[in-house]
Formats: C-alpha cells, sequence, structure tokens
C-alpha cells in the first residue's frame, strides 16, 4: 500500500503527488489554465476492492468507474450468481479465486489485496453485510441509505468502531464537482442569506416484484430510494439540519406495485436558521428532478439535478441592475470514481471519511420523522445530531 509523502509545508500531500507530471502552459492567462490528468497509482499500489452484488448499479456504473478512478482496483467479487460473476471477473482481471457468494463471505478476510467492501446490496441487507465486514477487520464502503432504522445504523457504526475500520456511506453527490462548487458558492455567500431550497426526485417503476418496493428490504418507497438525494443536498448545501418536518405519504390502494411502500412522499423542513427546504419524490411519476436554491442576493439550480451524467448548473443575480444568468463551465466527472478515490485516501492517509456512518444515520433519523409526521399527520422535530456528521476533508476543486 501505498505510503504518505509529506510536503514540504508539512500537510499530508494525494498519493503518488510526487510523480505528477505538467506541461508549462502556452495560452494567454485569458484562457483557462490546462492540466493534465493524474498523478495515479500504478496499479500494484492501488487501493483493492471487493465489489458486494452484481445488480444494476455495480455492473452499469461501479464497476465502469474503475476506468476513471486515481487510487483504486477491483480485486474481488461477491454474488449470488457464480456464472455472471464469473463472467464480470473475466471481463475487469479478477482472478477466479477471488469470486464467493455471500454464504461464504468471511472468504474476503483471506484474499489478497481486498481493503474496502463495497456494499451495493438491497437496503435492508445493509446491517448485516457492514456487521460482517467489519468483522473480518475490512474497511466498508456502504451505498445509501445506510440502514432501515437508526438501531441498525448506530450498531453499524459501533461495530465499526470496536474494529477500528473506516466506515463510508456513498452520497456520490457531495464528492460531484458541480455540488461541490454550488456548496462552496453557498459557503461564500454567493446567494446571499439562502432562504429556501426546493428539490423534486422522482421515476415511474415498474416491475412490481423488484426489491425497491418491498418493505423489508427497501425500508421504505419513494422517500429513502429517491427522496434520500433531496434530503441530503438540503444539509450538506445549506450547512444546517433541520428541527422539524411535515410530510405527506401517497399510497394507492388500487395499484399493485405499492401494497407495501409508498408511492410518493411530500416534505416541509424547517431549519433553524428559518431556511425551508420543501422536497417531492415519487415512484409513479415520469422521471423528473431539479434543485433550486433561493437566497436573497440571486439563485442557483440544477436541472436535471441527482442523476449520474448530464446535470446543468446555473445561477441568476443581479449584475450591474439587470438580472444576469451565469453558467459555470464545470468539468463532468465519474461521481463513482470521485467518490472511492476519496474512501481510497482515507485507506491511505489513515483519514476519516467525509460521509462516515454518521452521515448516515442523521438522513435515517430523519426519514423516520417524515414517516412519523405522515402516520400522525402532524410536525415532527429532530433532535440536533450530538456533533458533526460530515467529518473528511475534501481535496480543493481543480
Amino acid at each position: 500500500m501505498a505510503a504518505v509523502v509529506p510536503s514540504v509545508s508539512g500537510q499530508a500531500q494525494k498519493p503518488n503527488e510526487a510523480n505528477d507530471v505538467q506541461l508549462s502552459q502556452i495560452h494567454a492567462p485569458t484562457e483557462a489554465p490546462e492540466k493534465a490528468p493524474g498523478p495515479f497509482l500504478p496499479v500494484n499500489r492501488r487501493v483493492g476492492f471487493a465489489i458486494v452484488g452484481l445488480g444494476r448499479l455495480s455492473l452499469n456504473q461501479i464497476l465502469p468507474a474503475f476506468a476513471t478512478s486515481d487510487y483504486c482496483k477491483p480485486v474481488a467479487l461477491v454474488s449470488g450468481d457464480r456464472s455472471k460473476a464469473l463472467k464480470i471477473a473475466t471481463q475487469y482481471g479478477i482472478a477466479e479465486s477471488h469470486i464467493t457468494d455471500y454464504a461464504s463471505f468471511e472468504k474476503l478476510k483471506e484474499m489478497s489485496g481486498v481493503d474496502v467492501i463495497y456494499i451495493v446490496l438491497p437496503n435492508g441487507m445493509h446491517h448485516e453485510f457492514v456487521l460482517r465486514a467489519a468483522k473480518i477487520g475490512k474497511h466498508i464502503l456502504c451505498e445509501k441509505p445506510m440502514a432501515n432504522s437508526t438501531a441498525q445504523c448506530e450498531e453499524m457504526i459501533a461495530a465499526c468502531q470496536r474494529r477500528n475500520v473506516k466506515l463510508m456511506i456513498a452520497y456520490r453527490q457531495q464528492y460531484e464537482p458541480m455540488n461541490r462548487a454550488l456548496e462552496k458558492a453557498v459557503r461564500e455567500g454567493k446567494l446571499g442569506k439562502l432562504r429556501s431550497i426546493v428539490a423534486s426526485n422522482s421515476q415511474n417503476e415498474g416491475d412490481p416484484t423488484q426489491w425497491r418496493l418491498n418493505k423489508q428490504l427497501a425500508g421504505g418507497g419513494a422517500l429513502p430510494d429517491v427522496g434520500i438525494y433531496c434530503l441530503n443536498a438540503s444539509r450538506f448545501l445549506s450547512g444546517e439540519e433541520p428541527n422539524e418536518v411535515i410530510a405527506t405519504l401517497v399510497q394507492p390502494k388500487d395499484d399493485p406495485r405499492f401494497k407495501e411502500v409508498e408511492a410518493r412522499c411530500e416534505v416541509i423542513a424547517r431549519f433553524p436558521s428559518g431556511m425551508t427546504a420543501t422536497f417531492t419524490s415519487g415512484y409513479d411519476v415520469h422521471r423528473s428532478a431539479f434543485l433550486r436554491l433561493e437566497g436573497t442576493d440571486g439563485f442557483a439550480e440544477v436541472d436535471p439535478a441527482f442523476g449520474y451524467h448530464g446535470s446543468k448548473l446555473r445561477f441568476t443575480k443581479l449584475m450591474d441592475g439587470k438580472d444576469t444568468e451565469l453558467h459555470p463551465a464545470i468539468e463532468e466527472k465519474d461521481q463513482f470514481a470521485l467518490e472511492m478515490d476519496h474512501m481510497a485516501v482515507c485507506v491511505l492517509q489513515n483519514q476519516q471519511p467525509r460521509t462516515g456512518g454518521e452521515e448516515g444515520l442523521q438522513d435515517q433519523r430523519i426519514i423516520e420523522a417524515i414517516y412519523r409526521s405522515a402516520r400522525e399527520g402532524r410536525l415532527a422535530s429532530i433532535e440536533a445530531p450530538a456533533g458533526a456528521t460530515r467529518l473528511g476533508i475534501l481535496p480543493p476543486l481543480e
């Protein structure tokens, strides 16, 4: 594993930064500076990831993201379908000896090169496999939502602390450049005082037998699956925690998809500063995703938002006496590569991940308050977290 290289200032560098290669700038100062890619860790020093679960997210997004990763490599697979796993292993150069099933999950402990276990399973399975991964002493990256209850989240955090392993929840949006630029603009007061966040994240689900519509496996319907993006964005972009919510759920009785879970959820969250966040999530409408932040001096909008690709950011504020739209030229980067690289750097440099278990726990606390509000038909209060929920430090935006 790569060692940490101290810089002249005494601060830790990025892994392999000493091998950075940049070319001289040939354009005038009026042009944006060029930057060569890298530096990358060589394959034999990269952090090895075991991918647990070979569903759509793993096959379509996570495994392809290793191609653009700076510090990670896939080294093991865990799947209930060995035939599928063998085919995937061939594509990614993973040894057959590094394939196992769920019952034999603990074999990962003895597999060479496995540093991080990435759990990409239905929500209701996260708790079990985080506990099992912690028990064999492996660092853990777990998909969101973290679990189906706050009690499970707390147990997961405690298990990782006992075994001294790192736990990170895969909030990919927090590592994506456009969202980071938006967070920075809010922090620097570019929108003035933030008054309101409005968001929606919805899609039309089909197969009624899929796990997302099974309450035991999913923990709920649209809210924990797609609504969590709106909820988490309101928290990390504002830098505040909501103290109360009021919510409405829609669960059609005549639609076989929604026998166990809600089809739609509408939420108003109130924050100590007086800011409100209003968001809708749905499973029975055409795909729709947007995010708007409204401040005293301007507003910012991402539309479409929350997707893997194609997000667009614009700011509107008064300039020279006129409402002016600004469209920052922010390069799109693979969100999954960015989040995995963050986890890898935390392992290499013994740092705590930005989105650790405390971040997942806080979202789950709020989700439970939302369900309580909808069930009781009144405001539900939320206790402030005991400490910071976002702990790690991200490198500066490039």
